[in-house]
């Protein structure tokens, strides 16, 4: 009888985590959880209990990190960073003590780490970073992860698009509901602080304001693809480094909202201006950079590689995760 692979799963409490944990365990892993409540290890515990689940074990993934789906407020901002950072940094110190280091590790990170984009695509060897608060956190997560050498572990840093089949579809699809679906239109706003940038070298300043029309693009992907993607570099020991996990088919805003519209039969629409917006994300506890910042990713490594994507165009992608019910 062969031995069952094992994965250890961190920050799997999310959405995405507990797809994953399902999908790893269908496919005869043996699952480890890591989280501030385990079950297997907690944060909290001694650094040799995570050691110890992290050694012999074939695969490590790590999804830790506060949600950004909350207001920037100086507590928020803090935790959001910390909460990647230092998780990810007790994890590298984890696979530096094994004895059998894994053999890949998979560590989230985002696609909003590029420039707010509408003159081309951003790919991972051509695209331009960006500035400012989200970009931050993205540099910083990244480069705790890539630090120092690992010989023995290839590291993938999973740069994710807007994840559809999840809180934040949900979010859009209720906006959608609410008749409130229009496009998204940026323009004039008061300036704060709460996007100015973080950690040891920060970006960025103003609030960027961009007039786009409801034009900005709109990078995805499908939750089912996240995992599948998954698979693929499992399968695939020459792909590191950072890999875009996003549809290589992106829609801009406009078309975003109609299919949203489409998708839960409200035929109107009404258009949001940002100064309609910004009220609303404020009652949402959330922030407008979701919907207002044109992220154009392609996903250039995967591709190139011979991924395919079951959920490559939107408007099917849009119907599955607004119907049938998923993991919240």
């Amino acid at each position: 009888m062969t031995e069952a692979k094992r994965a250890v799963v961190a920050g799997w409490t999310g959405f995405i985590g507990r797809a994953l944990v399902d999908d790893l365990t269908s496919r005869g892993y043996e699952v480890a959880r890591v989280g501030r409540d385990g079950p297997d290890v907690r944060w909290s515990d001694d650094p040799a209990a995570l050691r110890d689940v992290v050694d012999g074990a074939d695969l490590l993934v790590n999804l830790a990190g506060k949600s950004v789906g909350c207001r920037y407020t100086d507590r928020n901002r803090d935790e959001i960073l910390r909460s990647r950072v230092e998780t990810t940094r007790q994890l590298h110190e984890a696979v530096v003590a094994s004895a059998r280091p894994p053999r890949l590790w998979l560590n989230a990170s985002t696609a909003t780490i590029y420039r707010y984009a509408l003159d081309r695509p951003q790919t991972e060897d051509d695209g331009e970073l960006g500035a400012g608060f989200s970009v931050d956190v993205a540099r910083s997560w990244e480069h705790e992860l890539f630090a120092g050498r690992l010989p023995e572990t290839r590291r993938v840093a999973l740069r994710m698009a807007i994840v559809l089949g999840g809180p934040a579809s949900d979010m859009l699809a209720r906006l959608a509901r609410f008749g409130v679906g229009g496009p998204q239109l940026d323009g004039w706003w008061f300036q704060h602080r709460r996007y100015r940038g973080i950690g040891d070298s920060p970006t960025g300043g103003p609030v960027p304001i961009h007039h786009s029309g409801g034009r900005q693009k709109f990078s995805w992907i499908h939750v089912d693809d996240v995992l599948r993607a998954v698979r693929f570099l499992e399968e695939h020991d020459e792909i590191s480094g950072p890999v875009n996990l996003a549809s290589p088919n992106p829609a801009d805003n406009r078309t975003l909202m109609a299919e949203l519209r489409r998708a839960t039969r409200m035929p109107l629409g009404i258009p949001a201006p940002r100064w309609l917006l910004e009220p609303a994300v404020w009652v949402l506890r959330n922030e407008a950079e979701l919907v207002l910042k044109s992220r154009w990713v392609l996903p250039e490594r995967l591709t190139a590689a011979g991924f395919a994507f079951r959920w490559p165009t939107l408007a099917p992608a849009i119907d599955d995760a607004v119907r049938r019910p998923a993991l919240r």
